[in-house]
């Protein structure tokens, strides 16, 4: 009898045990603090891949006083990444949640705020000159990682030191991007962190395990489930955060680190293979978590943003194991984050059209003003903002912030092509300057590019017989030069009509 009453005790105890509360970290030590501690419990440390506690390494033993206080480096190894979770008995069963270091920016060593440049025209350029006249004020480039690892050192090879080991990358590469001659014009630079498959030697440890080899646009999920995957990525972040964000500005300043690219459309641009939405959440989060880790070392206000397509609650095909939606796609990474230990991710988002054949987005029929909407376009953007400020997907109190990192107007083959594209892109900057929330309208793309599927979303076409090479601006080029000064609504005119309006102010009142 007295042995069943200790043993239901000892449940009761158990079940009220929260497990670990919240991690927070200084330049020396993990403070994991705990709920109540019973003989026998142990606080285990895991890798940001490991998902079952029963598996972690043992720090120590729980004392009654919370919060545990553990060395962050072991070695050189920084527990900054690593998870924890308090287990008990000798089959370590687990009590509560893995959680993560919550506050990292305290630990930035730049605390540079993030800039507010007073415009929301972004553009995913080409021509550095052109865009500089057009007068950018953000801008997005794509960064492929399997461009920038070296396996071996070269004579101009980069280098960086993390956990005893050295990781060598590509200057050339590096030195290829305008970073440096974007910031000192004063444009908010953002990296789309990417890995195209095709070399062998890099993807063996960097193309992530469930990949399949049948990925449409050789495009890989990074790898982060694998010990070697996992420090090469880590080691690669820390390098670009410190590089770009950290207290060095002589090599210009990126400001957002775009994870992967329309991961709702996964099969398509982040290919982790077959997978749910559950599958592909949790897997991304992790990623997204340690890209948030290495930028938070260098920059306490540099942004880590989700990467989505126009598809809300629909899905881009009818096929649940490679396309989810991307409402439900965000709810479950912000409840995984909130369980692992909340922390300041935010959202690059790709409003297209309905067609993307069919620039004039205010038809959009999917696009409905409801929360449920089957897309989110710019004809009902304003549903993508609202649904950031609701009370659970805050952070701190405040929304998370959103940009559009990728959209553009198709040109059709016919005598208003020219015409309906132009009046979108005003259409849609109206739309986008009306909402506070959405911090930059990056459009794609500042060339028509010959292997994109048909579509011709350039500010100029190209030259026949080329890829991209530029050969003439289209009647968008001057309301998108206008669009933000004092030019604007001479610029804008001729577009009114077009949408069947009488001024910019009905948008106000119409989804």
């Amino acid at each position: 009898m007295f042995i069943r009453t200790g043993i239901l005790s000892l449940i009761a105890c158990l079940s009220a045990a929260a497990g670990v509360e919240r991690v927070t970290a200084t330049a020396t030590e993990l403070l994991v603090h705990f709920g109540p501690a019973v003989a026998g419990q142990n606080l285990v440390e895991l890798a940001p891949f490991e998902t079952n506690a029963h598996n972690g390494q043992v720090v120590g033993p729980l004392s009654a006083t919370s919060p545990a206080r553990v060395p962050r480096f072991e070695g050189k190894h920084d527990r900054l990444y690593s998870g924890f979770a308090v287990v008990w008995g000798p089959n370590r069963e687990a009590v509560g949640a893995i959680r993560f270091a919550e506050d990292l920016e305290q630990l930035s060593l730049n605390r540079e705020a993030h800039p507010e440049p007073g415009s929301k025209k972004g553009l995913q350029l080409q021509m550095v000159d052109d865009a500089l006249a057009l007068g950018i004020r953000h801008c997005t480039l794509n960064f492929n990682l399997a461009g920038l690892i070296q396996l071996k050192p070269q004579p101009d090879s980069l280098h960086w030191e993390m956990a005893g080991q050295t990781y060598h990358f590509n200057r050339r590469y590096l030195d290829s991007l305008p970073i440096k001659r974007l910031t000192d014009a004063g444009v908010v630079v953002n990296l789309i962190l990417l890995h195209y498959l095709g070399r062998a030697e890099v993807d063996a440890f960097m193309k992530h395990p469930r990949c399949d080899p049948a990925t449409p646009h050789r495009l890989t999920a990074f790898n982060t489930v694998t010990p070697d995957g996992l420090r090469h990525y880590q080691a690669a972040l820390e390098f670009l955060a410190a590089r770009y964000s950290g207290t060095n500005s002589a090599h210009g300043r990126v400001w957002g680190y775009i994870v992967g690219n329309e991961v709702n459309a996964h099969w398509e641009w982040y290919n982790l293979g077959s997978a749910t939405r559950a599958e592909v959440a949790a897997d991304y989060l992790r990623t997204v978590r340690v890209t948030h880790t290495a930028v938070r070392k260098a920059s306490a206000h540099a942004r880590v943003y989700l990467s989505l397509t126009h598809f809300w609650t629909r899905v881009m095909r009818n096929d649940p194991l490679h396309y989810c939606e991307g409402k439900g796609l965000i709810d479950d990474i912000d409840q995984l984050a909130r369980e692992g230990g909340n922390f300041d991710w935010h959202l690059a988002y790709h409003p297209y059209p309905e067609n993307l054949f069919e620039p004039r987005t205010w038809l959009d029929q999917s696009a409905t003003p409801r929360e449920d909407t089957p897309r989110i376009t710019f004809k009902n953007l304003q549903v993508l903002e609202a649904y950031f400020h609701r009370p659970e997907l805050r952070y701190r109190g405040q929304p998370r912030r959103i940009i559009l990192s990728e959209q553009g107007f198709h040109c059709a083959d016919q005598p208003q092509g020219e015409l309906w594209q132009a009046a979108a892109f005003c259409y849609a900057w109206k739309k986008v300057a009306a909402l506070p929330g959405i911090d930059a309208f990056i459009l794609h793309r500042h060339v028509d590019h010959a292997h994109e599927g048909g579509l011709k979303l350039g500010l100029w076409s190209f030259q026949p017989g080329t890829i991209s090479t530029p050969d003439q601006p289209r009647h968008i080029y001057d309301p998108f030069k206008a669009a933000g000064t004092p030019d604007e609504a001479r610029a804008f005119e001729f577009a009114l009509p077009v949408i069947g309006l009488k001024d910019w102010s009905a948008l106000r009142s119409k989804p």
